[in-house]
């Protein structure tokens, strides 16, 4: 039986529920996070919160804390896969310099209070458009590059899912409508062309770096945002037959 690990996003973690068709029976997702800070150290001294919004369920606050501590990586050797899947949709979300570290800027950390802990004073914003954060991210390419050669994951399979932001979407009555303003999460607008040429130079460096990596893509017809999506209206929440191409495609690969 495959054993899989997925380090990417929810294009990913939900092939098989959107399908309608059981996920691998082992599979460990980590997520909120980027190679930029897979690989970084952990940020010390953030003091956890057991009265959490009540917006932010358990798994979310898991994640971000993952990607706080930096414990993801030993889990993914524990973990021994089959399988390591990439994507790098997340990888949207700002870099946060910090107490001499790098952690991931995303929505759960925004909305958890920990930004107004002292581990944080003095922190600063890194926009992923920006080129430093590519040179930080490659930094990490390469760690995770030799990070797959030289520890149990050498022997899994890595795939690539390759994908890009949707330029159109399918609105509720099904016809084919243009994105206007779109946002990463509430409060911080978005540029589709700016994130798809992130993604694109994120897709090829990775492919020239870990060149034994299977990349899969659904056709470009299919990168169709669905307004009735389960997660609601995204550039990346697709309509079902994307995902269903992609499903397809693992399940060649014995995922």
């Amino acid at each position: 039986m495959p054993r899989v690990a997925v380090i990417g996003s929810c294009i990913t973690r939900d092939v098989w529920p959107i399908v309608g068709e059981a996920a691998p029976q082992d599979l460990l997702y980590v997520s909120r996070t980027s190679l930029a800070s897979l690989f970084a150290a952990p940020l010390r001294d953030v003091s956890l919160s057991e009265d959490l919004p009540p917006e932010l369920a358990a798994f979310p606050h898991r994640s971000m804390v993952a990607d706080l501590h930096k414990t993801a990586l030993a889990a993914l050797v524990e973990y021994r896969p089959t399988h390591v899947i990439f994507d790098f949709i997340d990888e949207r979300l700002d870099l946060l310099a910090a107490q001499g570290t790098i952690v991931t800027h995303s929505w759960e950390l925004d909305v958890s209070g920990y930004l107004g802990q002292p581990a944080f004073e003095g922190s600063r914003d890194i926009p992923r458009t920006h080129a430093a954060a590519d040179v930080i991210w490659r930094q990490g390419l390469d760690q995770m590059a030799a990070f797959l050669r030289m520890t149990p994951l050498a022997s899994a399979v890595p795939i690539l899912h390759e994908a890009q932001w949707a330029t159109h979407y399918l609105d509720e009555t099904g016809e084919a409508q243009a994105f206007g303003d779109v946002e990463i999460f509430t409060g911080k607008p978005a540029s589709i062309g700016d994130y798809n040429t992130v993604l694109a130079r994120h897709q090829t460096a990775f492919a020239a770096a870990v060149p034994h990596a299977v990349r899969i893509s659904a056709p470009p017809a299919l990168h169709l945002a669905d307004s009735r999506h389960r997660w609601g209206l995204s550039p990346f929440h697709y309509v079902e037959a994307y995902y269903r191409d992609i499903w397809e495609r693992l399940q060649a690969l014995g995922v």
